[in-house]
């Protein structure tokens, strides 16, 4: 980035209103983003960078041949694609980029293939990303970067580290999965103004975020590893590469301009429709039966309560007693004598949907897969991979899931993912190739998701993986993640519940969309795990149930529901001390709706808590329920934003859950 660029985001900085509470992107917003595209995406400078047979491409560029193409795209989108083509070598470098015309966000991969007639020279750091941020003249610079999800209580965890000149931060996936340690999501943070960097890459990434000595913040990620050549044909795609950009606010504004860009241009639209809140049920039997399930189904519906989805999980196919052994894929002859279909009519006919678990990339010994297409597995007859970069492999997956779905009356594919793919990936490649496989996986697996999408566009898929470690940018196109993160299976207790309120506190920064489960039982645990998609799952022939209690929790919950959707603001700050409250609240600005949700934990000595809210109108007169029953609160937007909304909890631990609107006046009389 050029000087000149540095001194409009320097005035662009003091001219966006200082610490005023944004409500959406402003046009100092979008002209950052604009500045930044005139100089990294239409003139000479470039956003990306790698070395062909040991020279930059920086300085190939001029001499190769330059084609640039300009589309308009739905939803108000431009997309400007320049092309370099080497007439020595065939090398084809092409950059696609994005511009969003309602949000100061903007987007690219780049994609090198070799039109030649042999073997490219050596292409080796291939950076995505590699470009600088300027931020104003002696500006404190924050890093806020997010644990991702490696099982544990503080999955999703925010960090908030210092980023002074001089200094830098390296993060990088872990054992090839995206969100396996860490987060592929960053914000920058300079009081003044900030910028948001997202990655799609459900692979091994690696970034960068450095304070030179001149105050110049240079960023760079892509794949963490390359250096190969490439085949007569073949071709490598980087990781997608999205920025956002914001003058004035904090960087919470930042965030909720990024998650309406997340629901309004990312979310999956399944039939052409917003993905719905939903409530979904489960028994939870590690080796399911047909008439196991359907006992449940209709146990559920005696209570009163009526899911919007039902959950088979693994072991429906022959596992030899034990779900982990998948590469088999057809429903176990004993168990599901007719098949997946006879649950899915069931369900049908009292209008729920049927989400069902896959996981065809992972293979066991002694499956069919492994017996029958070893080579089609990386680890062969030993099991390990299934080579999503093999098209004959790839083609054989689409076409078994694709007849299970239909077969089995299937609306939602749960693709999990329990196995770390970079060991494999890395075996497979020759000295002259690292890099390659796990390129030609990465893409493969996102055709084999665009061709289900393509030949089911009803179909929702659910990104497992763990729960929780493939949600990239470009995964999160594609599917949502039901089961946010594996550790709630494992924490289903009071304790737990601080795990999951921290958990839901830090994924809502970036992934408005998500889900987890609950047990039965107690309403601290319960609502500590309210979210999008929220899942109880309980044994239905429990005499211990509280039915009454049970469509409570449900009712609550989708009550709530929809304006999780919305604009998020944390309340108090994160912990997972037993002694603290945790609150957050979401905020629709479009209907003045939402919602605040605080938990005192168990050995939290205040009985009460003051909260100021945000986002609201300060003329506005606002209604506030409490869903325990207590009397409701007439507050104006004013009081609530300085002075605050005080929740009282008798007892340790407790909960509240309280609704907000504003009041409607009563219209008055016509004359006559």
């Amino acid at each position: 980035m050029t000087t000149s660029l540095g001194l409009l985001l320097l005035v662009l900085a003091c001219l966006a209103p200082m610490g005023a509470a944004a409500a959406g992107p402003n046009r100092a917003d979008m002209a950052a983003r604009d500045g930044w595209m005139r100089e990294r995406l239409q003139g000479e400078a470039l956003p990306f960078s790698f070395r062909a047979g040991g020279r930059e491409f920086a300085e190939l560029a001029p001499s190769w041949r330059l084609a640039k193409k300009r589309d308009r795209l739905t939803g108000g989108r431009i997309r400007q694609t320049r092309t370099w083509t080497d007439g020595r070598t065939g090398l084809e470098v092409r950059c696609v980029a994005v511009a969003y015309s309602d949000f100061p966000t903007v987007e690219w991969t780049v994609t090198v293939r070799n039109r030649g007639a042999s073997d490219s020279p050596m292409i080796e750091g291939m950076q995505a990303l590699d470009g600088h941020l300027i931020p104003p003249q002696g500006a404190q610079v924050t890093l806020h970067r997010f644990v991702g999800s490696p099982c544990q209580e503080n999955d999703y965890q925010p960090l908030e580290e210092p980023l002074p000149p001089a200094s830098e931060m390296r993060v990088t996936a872990a054992g090839g999965r995206p969100t396996s340690s860490d987060l592929c999501y960053f914000a920058l943070d300079w009081r003044s103004g900030g910028a948001i960097l997202a990655l799609g890459w459900p692979g091994q990434w690696a970034a960068r975020l450095a304070r030179e000595a001149d105050g110049r913040i240079r960023l760079v990620a892509g794949q963490e590893t390359t250096h190969l050549v490439l085949h007569p044909g073949e071709q490598i795609r980087t990781p997608l590469v999205a920025l956002q950009f914001r003058q004035g606010g904090d960087w919470i504004d930042g965030q909720n301009v990024w998650r309406r860009w997340m629901t309004t241009h990312n979310l999956p639209r399944p039939g052409g429709k917003p993905i719905p809140t939903h409530y979904g049920g489960c028994f939870g039997n590690p080796l399911p039966r047909a008439e196991e399930e359907i006992r449940q189904i209709d146990a559920y519906l005696n209570d009163g309560v009526t899911p919007d989805y039902w959950f088979i999980d693994a072991g429906w196919y022959p596992c030899s007693g034990a779900w982990p052994n998948v590469g088999t894929w057809e429903p176990d002859p004993e168990r599901f004598p007719k098949g997946l279909r006879e649950v899915a009519d069931h369900l049908h006919a009292k209008g729920i949907k049927f989400i069902v678990w896959f996981e065809p990339e992972r293979v066991a010994a002694g499956t069919w897969l492994a017996e029958n297409r070893p080579k089609w597995v990386l680890g062969g007859k030993a099991g390990g991979l299934t080579n999503m970069g093999d098209p004959e492999a790839r083609a054989w997956i689409i076409e078994r899931v694709d007849k299970l779905l239909g077969e089995g009356g299937i609306d939602v594919y749960r693709g999990d993912y329990n196995i770390d793919p970079l060991p494999y990936w890395q075996a497979a490649d020759a000295p002259n190739r690292v890099g390659w496989t796990e390129n030609a996986y990465v893409t493969g697996f996102l055709a084999f998701w665009d061709e289900l999408l393509h030949r089911r566009p009803d179909l929702t898929i659910d990104t497992c993986a763990s729960g929780g470690r493939r949600n990239d940018l470009e995964t999160l196109r594609r599917s949502v993640p039901l089961l946010r993160s594996d550790w709630a299976v494992l924490a289903f207790h009071e304790a737990g519940a601080i795990g999951q309120q921290a958990q839901s506190y830090g994924i809502s920064f970036w992934i408005p969309y998500h889900g987890t489960g609950a047990p039965s039982g107690d309403p601290y645990i319960m609502r500590s795990s309210y979210c999008p998609a929220f899942r109880l799952g309980w044994d239905a022939a429990n005499a211990q149930r509280d039915p009454a209690l049970l469509r409570k929790t449900v009712a609550e919950c989708r009550a709530i529901a929809p304006t999780m959707l919305a604009d998020y603001y944390p309340l108090t700050p994160y912990s997972l001390a037993r002694y603290d409250w945790m609150a957050w609240q979401y905020h629709d600005p479009k209907t003045g709706e939402g919602s605040v949700q605080a938990f005192r934990r168990p050995e939290c000595p205040a009985d009460a808590l003051t909260v100021r809210l945000r986002g609201l109108k300060p003329g506005a007169a606002y209604v506030v329920e409490d869903m325990d029953g207590a009397p409701s609160r007439y507050l104006s937007g004013k009081a609530l934003m300085q002075k605050g909304l005080t929740v009282h909890l008798d007892r340790a631990p407790g909960s509240a859950v309280l609704r907000y609107h504003p009041k409607q006046e009563p219209r008055r009389a016509r004359r006559n």
